[in-house]
């Protein structure tokens, strides 16, 4: 009985996952961004969103064969399939709860894999490094491209603080946010206190930050360095290439070469930093940024400028939220669920 009980938790949890995270999202829309959200939808040719959907899923394989570098120099030969479930679990982590993707991430290889939870996230964290440089130097690039429509770009930003931006967003965002925050500060303080006073918590910090560290250092121990690059070039070949095939799927854009693609990218990029999941915020800056490469359009978003902005973020967030439910229903299949007198182990 406790068996089928917990078969069916492991569908129907990730299913009410999925459903709750639709429902968040469209819930944060107001009534004016709903009809902008549809008539994209109606105007898409969904051949182009398709491509840029299979690019979107190419960058996230490559970023999971990545991830196994980095954990080979510190002894764990991870299989390919267990590290890419973490990669789209900690994305569909992320949708909702801030950066705890990376320890749901590092979370799913200590139950299929036995990597220590510190060296996991550890070597998460190095990624994250790469990351930044990676998205520092598109945006150098994007910047490089058009410097000579910087004033362009001040001038629609001042029309649009005018206009008005969003028509605002549902609460629940703000308030899971504060929630984490809260949180990280309550566990911070808490752990400074058994630091100061528990000797036996003060080993296990030590031992953590050890472990951490090591999984930082693993890029420069990774006997793959040329592999290890080949991967991050062609992840961040991908990232603004699936933003550009969107482009195709609407007649208005479809002439915009890759100064606009890198552009807007970098401006979705940087409404997702700002704001969970970039909700709101993304179609409104990319909207924003593409307007500018529109001939003759005078308001601060040109409709379909904000179309584009809509299409390019529903479908990552529907790409992510539909393949990391998959992953994290095979990632609980690979859980045994003993009885009461023997522990919870991986079924691998």
């Amino acid at each position: 009985m406790k068996s089928k009980i917990f078969a069916v938790l492991k569908i129907a949890l990730p299913l009410g996952f999925g459903v709750f995270l639709i429902w968040l999202f469209y819930d944060a829309l107001c009534e004016k961004e709903r009809g902008e959200l549809f008539t994209a939808f109606g105007e898409a040719n969904y051949f182009w969103v398709f491509i840029g959907v299979l690019m979107g899923w190419a960058s996230h394989l490559s970023r999971a064969w990545r991830w196994r570098y980095l954990l080979e120099p510190m002894g764990y030969k991870v299989k390919f399939w267990n590290a890419y479930h973490g990669v789209m679990i900690g994305y569909l982590v992320n949708l909702v709860f801030p950066r705890a993707g990376e320890a749901s991430r590092a979370g799913v290889l200590v139950k299929t894999e036995n990597v220590p939870f510190q060296k996991g996230f550890g070597s998460i964290i190095a990624e994250r490094v790469v990351d930044v440089v990676m998205l520092g130097i598109v945006a150098l690039i994007a910047l490089g491209l058009q410097a000579d429509k910087i004033d362009l770009f001040r001038a629609k930003i001042d029309a649009f603080n005018s206009e008005g931006s969003s028509c605002g967003n549902s609460m629940i965002f703000s308030i899971l946010g504060q929630v984490v925050m809260y949180g990280i500060i309550a566990a911070v303080v808490g752990g400074i206190a058994l630091f100061a006073f528990k000797p036996s918590f003060r080993e296990k910090i030590i031992n953590f930050l050890k472990g951490l560290l090591e999984g930082v250092l693993s890029i420069f121990k990774t006997k793959h360095k040329g592999k290890f690059l080949m991967h991050t070039v062609f992840i961040w070949l991908m990232y603004p290439a699936m933003f550009w095939v969107n482009f195709f799927a609407l007649e208005d854009t479809s002439h915009l070469g890759l100064d606009a693609a890198l552009s807007g990218f970098v401006a979705g990029a940087i409404g997702i930093v700002l704001v969970q999941g970039g909700m709101g915020i993304y179609p409104a800056l990319v909207g924003l940024i593409i307007t500018v490469y529109l001939p003759g359009e005078t308001g601060a978003i040109a409709p379909q400028a904000l179309a584009l902005g809509w299409i390019s973020w529903a479908f990552q967030q529907l790409m992510i939220i539909v393949l990391g439910l998959i992953s994290l229903a095979i990632n609980g299949k690979n859980v045994k669920f003993e009885t009461d007198e023997s522990s919870t182990e991986s079924a691998e």
